[in-house]
């Protein structure tokens, strides 16, 4: 399993300011998405949104159901490994969300996103 190719930044890339670097690291920087949320273009749980270059590792029945619902702000693949998971296991973590979205997973989910952004792990 390969991690994908598409990366933004890299560890220690000297392009990132101090500041947002803390932004990154506390993950503030998705703060803004909350407007989206109230809006109506994204939930607080589900899948998060994905670039077109990383489409091609879902088959299309993954891809139609995945999409059938709202992106969100956190999902179970940032709680099962964040930024340190393959593209075969967020496709796997996104695909099982869908398969079995229920209120306590939600819960769950929200629970551990917090754990997670108050410890700083997993941001980069």
């Amino acid at each position: 399993m390969q991690r994908s190719a598409f990366r933004t930044t890299e560890v220690n890339d000297s392009r990132i300011t101090p500041t947002g670097a803390f932004l990154r690291s506390t993950s503030l920087d998705e703060l803004p998405q909350l407007l989206n949320v109230l809006t109506g273009d994204m939930s607080l749980i589900g899948p998060r949104p994905m670039t077109p270059v990383q489409r091609a590792d879902f088959a299309a029945d993954d891809w139609q159901l995945r999409h059938g619902v709202r992106p969100g702000i956190t999902g179970l693949a940032q709680v099962c490994g964040r930024s340190a998971l393959t593209q075969e296991e967020l496709v796997a973590y996104d695909t099982e969300y869908v398969r079995n979205c229920t209120l306590r997973q939600d819960l769950r989910i929200a629970f551990l996103t917090l754990k997670i952004v108050l410890k700083r792990s997993g941001a980069n």
